[in-house]
């Protein structure tokens, strides 16, 4: 086993050097054998400026996998998903042998022939069969083969800190429930801690995927599939209702700070530091909070997403797909898939696997239990959950607004087509709303509405 603690930010700043002569390397540079004659891969550990602790739990994890596969020969590399960073390693040729990316990312990067086809390696593990289909889906080619697995699912939720909380003078224990209550309590929080009540993404695609995910909470959709045409909606009155609350707790409460250009990393930070009251992320990110912000567990709190009374409002759902190298060999491409079922995927289906996973993280004090959706089904889901319940350190009690409600909830999803790209210039829409205060929503609105058609129609 080698270790690379190298961030995916360095690789994509080396292309700038390297340009296309990267391009013609096999992934990440690496030869397909060792000196020893093992298979040589490279896998994505954990994002850059994570715990010693938690580099140290996944490095266990190659040991075991290594012990299980003596012919394999694995080399780590730090990684963190962001749209400007993954395209420029993509273009540049560096990416590792098994890296992750989005379900949204999924169709587009297969359709480019862009992921190796997987499918006979992984099917070798018999449980293809018990993954939800729409899910499966997302990693799948018109042709029905496997190029992403799906990993993990995800549902948006209102992350909450308790202790703000509670010095503002609100019940830690009731979260709000309507974004009427998310504007009050995040203007009490202002006023009572000096601290913004609430705050929103707004850079790296993720200002549009909040956006997204407070639009279809309130009864919207940003696009709209009829067959094989899809189109932008983007100028809908839920999304105006969304921007519309953001401005109002922007400019009329002053309960959003003055810090407006967040991404997942920045915000993540704050909150953890204790400047932030409320925010949106996904269901899964106690553990980044934890091995990246070292996250006080007192202070953190998960509810369900408000949605408005209707049938059509739900909450965005989304997950990761691991994904192999396209300039992998066959013999690589084994060995990935080997992986991606020791790592990702076999503690679902398999008890021993389950708890190696979950012990070998609890004894490097990494979160065990963060709440998760069911890539299978729930019945799989929830024995996973009672094999693991033993080493579970996390404080799934302040979890249970969101544990308790997200399975009576609608799920959503996330848009059809393009959507990174759409996100992308729906940043711009939220920032214009959070530094402008005479930011004009119907205009924005409409404008972003044809770029958004416009990259839908050219594919």
């Amino acid at each position: 086993m080698r270790s690379i603690r190298k961030p995916a930010a360095a690789v994509a700043a080396a292309l700038v050097l390297t340009g296309l002569a990267a391009a013609c390397s096999s992934s990440s540079g690496e030869q397909p054998t060792t000196p020893g004659g093992k298979t040589a891969i490279t896998v994505v550990s954990l994002k850059p400026g994570s715990e010693q602790a938690a580099f140290d739990a996944f490095e266990d994890q190659v040991r075991q996998f290594e012990a299980v596969h003596p012919d394999i020969d694995v080399t780590t590399q730090e990684y963190e998903w962001t749209g400007p960073t993954f395209t420029a390693q993509l273009a540049g040729g560096t990416l590792p042998t098994v890296f992750t990316v989005p379900f949204t990312d999924g169709a587009a990067l297969v359709e480019r022939g862009q992921l190796a086809d997987i499918t006979e390696p992984f099917s070798s593990f018999g449980y293809v069969y018990k993954f939800s289909k729409p899910i499966l889906a997302t990693g799948q080619g018109k042709d029905g083969h496997i190029y992403g697995v799906p990993t993990d699912a995800y549902g948006v939720g209102l992350q909450y800190n308790r202790t703000l909380f509670q010095q503002a003078g609100l019940d830690p224990d009731k979260p709000p429930t309507t974004w009427d209550e998310v504007r009050a309590d995040a203007k009490q929080i202002a006023e009572r801690t000096g601290q913004a009540g609430y705050a929103q993404m707004t850079q790296e695609n993720t200002g549009g995927w909040m956006l997204t995910t407070m639009t279809e909470a309130l009864g919207g959709r940003m696009q709209v599939a009829n067959g094989d045409k899809v189109e932008a909606t983007v100028d809908s009155p839920a999304a105006k209702e969304a921007l519309t609350r953001l401005h109002q707790m922007r400019w009329e409460d002053r309960s959003m700070g003055e810090n407006i250009l967040f991404n997942w990393t920045g915000i993540n930070q704050d909150f953890a530091a204790g400047k932030i009251g409320m925010y949106l992320g996904g269901s899964d990110v106690y553990t980044s909070l934890k091995q990246q912000n070292n996250i006080d567990p007192n202070a953190y709190g998960l509810a369900v997403l408000p949605l408005a009374p209707g049938a059509d409002s739900g909450v965005l759902g989304g997950g990761t797909l691991a994904a192999v190298n396209v300039k992998a060999t066959p013999e690589q491409q084994k060995a990935a898939a080997q992986w991606i079922d020791f790592y990702y995927l076999g503690k679902f289906v398999r008890q021993d696997a389950a708890v190696q996973d979950a012990k070998t993280l609890a004894d490097s004090g990494q979160p065990v239990g963060v709440p998760k959706l069911p890539i299978f089904d729930k019945a799989t889901l929830d024995q996973y959950n009672s094999w693991i319940q033993p080493y579970v350190n996390v404080p799934l009690a302040q979890m249970s607004s969101f544990t308790r409600g997200i399975f009576d909830q609608k799920l959503a999803g996330e848009p059809p087509a393009q959507a990174q790209e759409m996100y992308a210039v729906l940043d711009t829409v939220v920032q214009a709303v959070l530094s402008d205060p005479n930011a004009n929503v119907d205009q924005l609105l409409g404008q972003a509405d044809s770029d958004v058609q416009t990259i839908i129609d050219r594919g």
